[in-house]
């Protein structure tokens, strides 16, 4: 090969593999402070992918000093209410802004949005060389990136961590499925603006939360399943009847019932890495742990990453010669990761045994949680019928009003 033909090497202080919201967002909020990024991916628009479809008040304190803020909720329909219902009845509405989105809408969205220094490579990464000092990325197309760092941000991808020799554990495995679906009517034809119907705590659901993105009317339901259950497979081929066999009154609460299109389901295992430890080389987000999305802090937790590691770790790093596994090490032993992380992990297991676990403990705390559920509810339908009562009745003009 001539050696103008020669494929050329990117010299950078990091580069991050994988450009999804973790990848995107370390890669932006790295270059805004100065730093030279090359962020690798294989697509150069992110696919439709079923992930986390909510953002609430936690996750946009975190965005909003990233900077991230506007571009992921221009991309977000935003909700002001939220229906709570629990054992089929209306307990709480609750009024604050939150935002349904498509996964791939934000990354999309933040990938535009990315500074034009930011060296956005498309290709499929064939090799990694980590050591204390430079770290060099081959893309299979022969193209070579040196840097100082690498970021794996790949998510639930292994070729990337397997290629560097870092495991992945399964802490537990098949531990939830996640199922996401449409309605078959626009979302301004529900007498509601988003609700969340849960489970008993003695039918395997966490709880379905119905919610619009733009026209659509989407749910996401979360269950302690497995993909290969009879009720998985019952699931996918008659979606409006299981749904309405496992929920007999969402049916009269939506006016009528009915899925549009396929459902999407997505197993949950619960992971941890293992051997991660390495010279150039930090894992952010998916690609470190797994948790489960059903309470909600699996978004909160990579932005978590994203924070300490882009605006704290990587800024120490670079300031000193040299990166090898004990400088790296600081990022993992960071007490706000650990809480992270731990918090994430607390909340998956917890919402499981509450649901599921056959333990005199978790049967006792779901007793209790009924007997109060139930008592709370009794109490704000005889205030509601006492304010009812004791309102003066409407006469005359103001009546007509």
């Amino acid at each position: 090969m001539d050696q103008t033909e020669m494929p050329s090497t990117t010299q950078v202080e990091v580069v991050v593999i994988g450009a999804g919201l973790a990848g995107t967002a370390a890669a932006t909020v790295l270059a805004r402070a100065g730093r030279s990024v090359a962020l690798v991916d294989s697509h150069r628009v992110f696919p439709p992918e079923f992930r986390a479809e909510k953002l609430g008040p936690p996750h946009v304190a975190m965005l909003e000093p990233l900077g991230l803020a506007d571009t992921a909720l221009g991309a977000a329909t935003a909700i002001d209410s939220i229906d709570i219902y629990r054992f089929g009845r209306l307990v709480a509405r609750h009024r604050g802004r939150e935002y349904g989105y498509g996964y791939s809408d934000v990354v999309n969205a933040l990938r535009g949005a990315m500074p034009a220094a930011v060296d956005f490579m498309v290709g499929r990464v064939a090799g990694i060389e980590a050591g204390p000092g430079l770290q060099t990325v081959t893309l299979a197309d022969g193209r070579a990136i040196a840097a100082r760092l690498v970021v794996v941000a790949t998510g639930l991808g292994d070729a990337i961590r397997r290629m560097v020799g870092i495991a992945r554990v399964d802490t537990r495995k098949a531990h939830s499925l996640s199922l996401g679906f449409d309605l078959d009517r626009p979302a301004y034809a529900y007498p509601f603006e988003s609700l969340a119907y849960y489970g008993t705590g003695y039918d395997r659901v966490a709880y379905l939360t119905l919610f619009p993105i733009r026209d659509t009317m989407r749910a996401n339901l979360f269950v302690y399943r497995e993909a290969n259950d009879p009720w998985t497979r019952a699931f996918r081929q008659n979606p409006a009847e299981t749904l309405g066999a496992l929920m007999p009154n969402l049916g009269g609460i939506c006016g009528g019932l009915g899925v549009a299109g396929r459902v999407q389901v997505r197993p949950i295992d619960l992971t941890l890495s293992q051997g991660h430890r390495r010279d150039g080389v930090v894992l952010v987000g998916d690609a470190f742990c797994t948790t489960c999305p059903a309470p909600g802090v699996g978004v909160k937790r990579v932005l978590t990453d994203v924070d300490l590691l882009c605006n704290v770790h990587i800024p120490r790093w670079l300031a000193t010669p040299g990166m090898d596994a004990s400088k790296i090490g600081a990022f993992y032993d960071d007490p706000r990761k650990v809480e992270s992380d731990a918090q994430a992990i607390r909340q998956s297991e917890f919402s499981r045994s509450m649901a599921i676990d056959p333990g005199l403990v978790w049967v006792a705390r779901r007793a209790r949680n009924t007997l109060v559920r139930k008592g709370a509810a009794l109490v704000r339908q005889a205030g509601a019928s006492l304010a009812r009562a004791e309102a003066p009745p409407m006469t005359g003009s103001s009546a007509r009003m």
